[in-house]
């Protein structure tokens, strides 16, 4: 699995941006994973730009262009039909000649809008009619078409390209130019467009493997390699995991319980027991014996000198952490107390309110028997009086 760590690493540090402090991990958005069939598992790699499961409109149009300029629509190249219905009576032959040139003349003019940006490819989240591909090809000109909407939004960030919504609105600047190859490769039975992009920003994860099965777990595994590379670049931070920041708050919360007097200590015992669960667990899922393992790991901590060390998974015995290279990320360590913190109180404060619940009989209303009625939960119901 390092091998996956380092595609999730490589995708992230792509789509990564960081403008006057703001920094922007968009995993869900420009980050696409791709899974094909077939191949083995040093296949999977990185794009930096899309994948698309397309092939060209027409088989005359080229698969193979460097350095092609973009253009992205979300318009149709067909005739479009009028809203409502529209009957036409034709009584000559040469009426029906004039409509079918009306017509042509349409997608013509769509076609020759977009071609005096001399673009190399053309893509369109809609459909391509037969006369456009024509004229496409005329102009040499490689269409895609019926893309997603989320496929057309990464390539436009790719390559710098501007989505716009008719031919008729194009300008040079909506032209992208950040792509520095696009090819068509035929893998098994299926056809693939792969558009690499020059500081491409959004980018897309090829994986390769035996069956769907296979790639499905891989899938999950470099879905959750993703998670904790963006949480590293949102925050650089790491601390020493098998149970070692656990057990160093533990230490020092013990040691602040001890300078201070009263009631309040007891808070500070508690959170530091709380937090000794998360390596006596790792211990007894080791087999190992606890009270001995947990006891040598409280030893190096309280010395001073042992705040990285935690317990070795696999053998089930106090290890530092630094040498077994074992780091988990600060922002999920964080949110892990916070979240704990939260359902604490969450269950103190359900407490209290149960707690605080009386009898009718205190607020004035007289009771038979200082008894509450079995619906209350009295000892018809065989549940304890409440006052």
């Amino acid at each position: 699995m390092g091998y996956m760590s380092e595609l999730a690493l490589e995708a992230v540090s792509t789509i990564y941006v960081d403008e006057d402090g703001r920094k922007e991990v968009d995993i869900k958005r420009f980050i696409r994973i791709e899974k094909i069939p077939g191949g083995t598992i040093d296949e999977c790699c990185v794009v930096p730009g899309i994948v698309l499961n397309k092939d060209v409109t027409h088989p005359k149009m080229r698969r193979y262009i460097k350095n092609p300029r973009i253009i992205c629509l979300d318009c149709s190249f067909e005739y479009k039909k009028g809203d409502n219905q529209t009957s036409i009576d034709v009584t000559k032959p040469e009426h029906w000649e004039q409509i079918l040139k009306k017509e042509e003349e349409y997608v013509q003019n769509l076609v020759e809008e977009v071609a005096k940006f001399k673009p190399d490819i053309v893509v369109t989240e809609k459909g391509v009619s037969d006369l456009a591909q024509h004229y496409f090809v005329k102009y040499g000109i490689t269409a895609l078409r019926r893309l997603k909407k989320t496929d057309n939004d990464r390539l436009s960030r790719a390559s710098g390209a501007t989505i716009v919504h008719r031919p008729s609105e194009l300008k040079e600047s909506d032209v992208g130019t950040r792509a520095t190859l696009f090819e068509v490769q035929k893998i098994g039975d299926e056809y693939f467009s792969y558009i690499h992009c020059h500081d491409a920003k959004a980018c897309t994860i090829v994986l390769r493997g035996a069956g769907k099965d296979l790639l499905s777990e891989i899938e999950r595994n470099i879905q959750d390699a993703l998670h904790v590379a963006k949480n590293i670049y949102l925050e650089p931070f790491v601390l020493p995991g098998g149970g070692a920041t656990e057990m160093s708050v533990a230490t020092h919360l013990m040691e602040k319980s001890k300078t201070i007097s009263g009631v309040e200590q007891f808070s500070y015992n508690s959170v530091a027991i709380a937090m000794e669960v998360i390596p006596r667990t790792l211990i007894q899922n080791c087999g190992s014996n606890v009270i001995r393992t947990l006891t040598e790991l409280r030893a190096k901590h309280a010395s001073g000198q042992g705040s990285t060390w935690g317990i070795d998974g696999d053998k089930g015995v106090v290890r530092d952490m630094k040498e077994m290279n074992l780091f988990e990320s600060f922002s999920v360590k964080a949110q892990t107390l916070k979240t704990a913190i939260e359902a604490a109180c969450m269950l103190l404060r359900v407490d209290e309110i149960l707690s605080g619940l009386t009898k009718k009989g205190d607020a004035g209303t007289p009771q038979s028997g200082g008894q509450m009625p079995p619906q209350m939960g009295g000892p018809m119901m065989g549940g304890p009086m409440m006052g």
